[in-house]
């Protein structure tokens, strides 16, 4: 079920890429804004460079170009800042806020605010006079604002304090008394952009992480085939549909039980999201824990469909299945087919061929009381099995839309096997001739794994 999302503040600009539009300039209008009206020693010490009046009216930003705003936290009885009239790269003027405390300045602190004048000697709430920390303001403007650019003001023979600002979380620093437009202007872009560029870096780093973590997890969910003392030989390919996955719909295994006997099973998923992929995990190991338990044939098959009906996401979620059971001599087999396409045995002296396949039964998910008959076939003594997805018989041959199907599949194994493959190399090759033939990457998952019986060989 979707999980609820907190309503959280628009990103602001210097975050979210994107800057806001400024209102039309006129030279009427004044470009600093205060914090209220009782702040007139405040508003006239900033204006004192650019001859505007203070105005109580909102800082919002219009559509017809783009701007700056600036917050300056400062408390300067004295009136010694000025701050000049500041034009961005556009020539239009960057829009002042003025706050005395940080209290005044959280209230300010919109999302209009591109970026952050902090003065380093402001007392930050609840600390005593000749506090150790002298960076407290401005840790506690970081944590107020996390994403808005911030500059450091400090005094002209404090540049120590000011370097150790940036290494706390600063853009930048400036020194007070060497403050021009031209100066403050070109730091404010900058510390915009910087802090742009690293929020985008650590998004691209935080996406690396998760596809790394998700390419790890999705790996470790693939089967490790257990047929430890088994004579037969075991290959896979596997190739997800979804772009950039490592798991699909499509899962398979094989395992080897106590009495000698080897069990293999291959089955897909309708769909193929996540969701598929998971339910296919499930499913897999499901069928390894109840086989090693000793079931097999009708009794597992309607026991992974009561897995399925209780972990599927709705009811039209289905899933086939075949599994094939070799008895221990390696020279027989039980196989049970759940709408899933039947297996391909290539014996010695004889083409390949596919096994029956008109005892099968329904696909899981399908019919709430249905049975999958077992049925036994004869291998031989020399033998290759072959188990796939119909993502393998489904691809296009050309720019038609004839598929490959069966016949195909079959025509194309026996001339590969004449040609002297086995082994990986003869699922490699065809893999990837089922891709050529398709003009290029499949668009369903793929799951394809081979059983090889050589008495004699290591």
């Amino acid at each position: 079920m979707p999980v609820p999302i907190p309503r959280q503040r628009a990103i602001p600009a210097a975050e979210g890429g994107q800057a806001h539009a400024a209102p039309p300039h006129d030279s009427t209008a004044p470009a600093h804004e205060g914090s209220n009206t009782n702040h007139s020693s405040t508003h006239s010490t900033a204006h004192s460079a650019t001859g505007h009046s203070a105005t109580g009216h909102n800082n919002s930003v219009s559509s017809n170009g783009s701007g700056l705003s600036l917050l300056v936290i400062e408390d300067d009885p004295a009136g010694s800042l000025s701050v000049p009239e500041l034009l961005d790269s556009a020539g239009k003027p960057i829009r002042i806020r003025t706050a005395r405390n940080l209290t005044e300045a959280e209230r300010l602190l919109t999302d209009d605010v591109h970026c952050i004048l902090l003065d380093l000697a402001l007392p930050a709430p609840g600390t005593a006079e000749g506090d150790e920390d002298e960076l407290v303001a401005l840790k506690h403007v970081l944590r107020l604002a996390p994403r808005h650019a911030v500059l450091a003001l400090t005094a002209n023979d404090d540049s120590e304090r000011g370097a150790e600002a940036v290494r706390v979380g600063a853009q930048d620093y400036l020194f007070r008394d060497e403050l021009d437009a031209r100066l403050l202007s070109r730091a404010i872009r900058y510390a915009v952009e910087r802090k742009r560029a690293d929020a985008a870096q650590r998004q691209l780093t935080e996406s690396r992480l998760r596809a790394q973590e998700n390419a790890r997890l999705e790996r470790g969910l693939l089967p490790t085939p257990l047929l430890e003392g088994s004579p037969l030989r075991f290959a896979a390919r596997y190739r997800p549909g979804r772009s950039r996955a490592l798991l699909g719909g499509d899962f398979y295994d094989t395992v080897r039980t106590p009495d000698g006997s080897v069990h293999v099973m291959i089955g897909d998923v309708c769909g193929h999201g996540p969701d598929e992929a998971a339910l296919g995990v499930e499913l897999r190991i499901a069928w390894r824990a109840l086989t090693f338990a000793g079931l097999c044939g009708d009794e597992l098959l309607s026991t992974l469909q009561k897995v399925l009906e209780h972990e599927r996401a709705d009811d039209e979620i289905f899933a086939t299945l075949c599994t094939v059971d070799i008895a221990p001599d390696g020279r027989r087999a039980g196989l049970c087919l759940a709408g899933h396409p039947s297996p391909l045995i290539a014996r010695e002296g004889r083409l390949a061929e596919l096994l029956p396949y008109e005892d099968g039964g329904p696909a899981l998910g399908l019919l709430p009381r249905a049975r999958w008959p077992r049925r036994q076939v004869e291998l031989g003594g020399k033998w290759s099995l072959m188990l796939y997805t119909d993502g393998l018989i489904e691809g296009r041959i050309g720019q038609g839309t004839q598929r490959l199907g069966q016949d195909g599949m079959v025509e194309m194994v026996r001339r590969q096997i004449a040609a002297g493959l086995q082994g990986d190399e003869l699922l490699e090759a065809a893999v990837n001739e089922v891709r050529d033939l398709n003009g290029g990457d499949l668009t369903d998952d793929v799951a394809v794994l081979l059983l090889d019986r050589t008495p004699g060989a290591r």
